[in-house]
C-alpha cells in the first residue's frame, strides 16, 4: 500500500479520535515533538522497523520520542499500541506529519519559516507572523526563524507552499547565470 494512502488514513482516525475525547491539542503538540524527534535522529525509523525489538520495548521508546516532559495522554498511547498490533511503525513519522497537516487545515493555522544571515529581533518575527496570518486569512501562525549565513544576506520566507527567496546567495547566482548565458551567445 502506498506510504501516503496509509499515513492518511491512520492520521484521520487519529484526529477523529482525539477530537472525539477532546485532546486533539495534546496529541498535536505529541505529533510535533515525535516528528522533531525523528528529524533529529534518523536512526529512529529504523530501529523501530527491527523485528527483534517487542512491542513494549518499541512503546517505550515512541513515549520517549514523543514526549520528553514526560508520558503522553493515553489517546496517543492507545493508538500507537494499535500501530503496533498492526506492524505500521514504519509509517508512525508520516502518519505524526499527516497529523499535524490534518489538525492546522483543521483549526486554521498557518505555517512559515524565516530564515536570515542574522538574527531577527522578537519584533520582527511578531510582525512577520502577523502580517502573513492577515495575508492567509488564518487564525494562528506558526513562524520558525532560522539563521543561515550561507545566504549571505536577505531573507527566504517560506509560507504553506510558497517561497521567496530574497537572499544575496541568491540574486549572486541569478547574476552568474546571467553572465553565463550572454557569453554563450557571444561566443
Amino acid at each position: 500500500m502506498d506510504v501516503g494512502v496509509l499515513s492518511m488514513r491512520y492520521a484521520k482516525a487519529l484526529i477523529g479520535y482525539a477530537v472525539d475525547n477532546h485532546v486533539e491539542d495534546q496529541i498535536y503538540e505529541v505529533c510535533k515533538h515525535l516528528g522533531a524527534s525523528f528529524r533529529q535522529e534518523r536512526r529512529l525509523r529504523s530501529v523501530l522497523d527491527n523485528p527483534i525489538l517487542t512491542i513494549d520495548d518499541k512503546l517505550k521508546l515512541i513515549k520517549a520520542a514523543a514526549d520528553s516532559k514526560g508520558e503522553p495522554c493515553e489517546e496517543f498511547i492507545r493508538f500507537v499500541r494499535l500501530v503496533l498490533k498492526r506492524h505500521r511503525e514504519g509509517y508512525l513519522e508520516f502518519i505524526s506529519l499527516m497529523y499535524l497537516d490534518l489538525y492546522r487545515e483543521k483549526k486554521h493555522i498557518g505555517v512559515a519559516k524565516l530564515i536570515t544571515a542574522v538574527p531577527v529581533g522578537a519584533a520582527v518575527e511578531e510582525k512577520i507572523r502577523n502580517v502573513s496570518q492577515r495575508a492567509l486569512h488564518a487564525k494562528g501562525m506558526e513562524l520558525e526563524a532560522l539563521v543561515d549565513a550561507e545566504i549571505e544576506g536577505g531573507f527566504i520566507f517560506d509560507v504553506n507552499d510558497y517561497r521567496l527567496d530574497a537572499s544575496i546567495a541568491t540574486q549572486l547566482k541569478r547574476i552568474k547565470q546571467q553572465f553565463i548565458e550572454k557569453n554563450r551567445r557571444i561566443v
